[in-house]
């Protein structure tokens, strides 16, 4: 009998290529979502991608709990993934109450409900940011937490916290993996789905190919001062199929009862850091065309330098990180290019 998973925010970026990977790996998927930051844009072409005109989409707001007690009670749930959540560190910067009040009763209300039915496997969406500006790099999963620099990361560590805490309590019934995401970009291969965001883009990527295709006049360059080699900042850019099918090692791991720890910790990252100017470069160079950028100060909530060392996910999952920075940033434009109707 096939699994099923739930989906939370399950429309957007992250989760309609997760969406993917899971039906592609024999999964059923009931995807969620409140459309806050998305339209339908994506759902339609996980739907071409995966050739299922049925997955199930439930319209709701994970800080409404009778939504999400109802939607646990209407499906045979054995896994759930959250991504539910307002996700700008420079909106959140300014907009703290409005982040924690959605990060935070989104996910009580899901484990919350995942409780009532007697347990569940809970996949939560972490963040590298819950580092910090480390000491050390890169990052292991005995990294110590620093405290978080912006609102948004400060969500990500307290509800690590809470799902652990929910672990302990019930003994067990609801298990949890926290995946730490560094950077997610790109698209998939198909260029039917990809990152969409409405109104102006909070990630680099989507403001690249934004300004590439003439949508944006210029791309800003949040610091050029920092201490690296070409004064911007150092992130950890991984492709999102291979971030989407980290999920679905994960979902199966905890199905299938492999997991060594009833709340297991993993970083999802490459391992090799790139600079911001490095990853504009590579993508002009990839693609034939010149992004019309300019330096600004730095930005409040952003770190110097993090990147993963994906080790453990590699070793104790199985799952590696395949794609090239290159294909990454050619995907990302077809994506654009394919939006725009080009």
């Amino acid at each position: 009998m096939k699994k099923t998973v739930l989906v939370s925010g399950g429309a957007g970026f992250i989760g309609s290529h997760v969406t993917v990977e899971l039906i592609q790996a024999g999964y059923d998927v009931v995807v969620a979502d409140n459309f806050s930051n998305c339209d339908l844009t994506c759902f339609e072409g996980v739907k071409k991608i995966t050739g299922r005109e049925d997955i199930p989409l439930v319209k709701m707001d994970f800080c409404d709990a009778e939504a999400v007690h109802k939607i646990f009670n209407d499906y045979p749930i054995d896994a759930v993934i959250h991504f539910a959540a307002f996700k700008a560190v420079g909106e959140s910067v300014f907009k703290p109450v409005l982040y924690y009040k959605n990060n935070l009763m989104s996910f009580l209300n899901v484990l919350e409900a995942a409780e009532a039915k007697g347990g569940c496997n809970v996949l939560f969406s972490s963040s590298a940011t819950v580092y910090g500006e480390p000491d050390v790099v890169p990052v292991t999963e005995k990294t110590p937490r620093k405290p978080a620099t912006s609102p948004y990361g400060n969500t990500k560590a307290v509800c690590e916290d809470i799902l652990r805490d929910t672990v302990f309590a019930t003994k067990g019934a609801v298990k949890g993996i926290l995946l730490r995401y560094f950077n997610p970009i790109g698209a998939h291969p198909s260029a039917l789905i990809g990152e969409l965001p409405r109104g102006v883009p909070n990630n680099l990527v989507p403001f690249i190919t934004q300004t590439a295709i003439g949508k944006r006049e210029c791309l800003s360059v949040f610091g050029n001062d920092y201490p690296t080699e070409d004064g911007t900042c150092l992130r950890d850019f991984i492709d999102i199929v291979d971030l989407a099918k980290a999920h679905v090692y994960a979902v199966t791991r905890m199905i299938e009862g492999k997991m060594k720890e009833d709340c297991e910790v993993f970083n999802i990252g490459t391992g090799r850091p790139v600079s911001v100017l490095e990853l504009i470069n590579a993508f002009e160079k990839v693609n034939g065309v010149k992004v019309n950028h300019k330096f600004a100060p730095r930005r409040a909530g952003d770190v110097t330098a993090i990147w993963a060392d994906p080790t453990l996910a590699n070793k104790e999952m199985g799952w590696k990180a395949t794609r090239t920075v290159e294909e990454t940033l050619a995907s990302a434009w077809a994506w654009e290019k394919h939006i725009a109707g080009k």
